[in-house]
């Protein structure tokens, strides 16, 4: 499976969107500074999750998420 996610860092007010088979593993990362982008806002929690069966279909969703606005993401996070 490939999950398509969404984070927050409440410390920069920002939404992070992105694809892994492993959320756990993904989220540490993010959490240890590996990411050029989430290094910023630490400490990131997880809001949002899509699974798709496979790579190609969880890359489509991530850039349909990106290209859409904050409010579009605030809205997935309420449904």
């Amino acid at each position: 499976m490939w999950f398509v996610y969404i984070l927050y860092s409440s410390k920069i007010d920002r939404y992070y969107t992105g694809v892994t088979q492993d959320i756990t593993w993904r989220l540490e990362r993010h959490n240890m500074g590996w990411g050029r982008y989430t290094k910023r806002g630490i400490l990131w929690e997880l809001k949002y999750t899509e699974s798709y069966e496979n790579k190609s279909d969880a890359l489509k969703r991530e850039r349909v998420i990106k290209k859409r606005s904050r409010s579009y993401i605030q809205w997935l996070l309420e449904q």
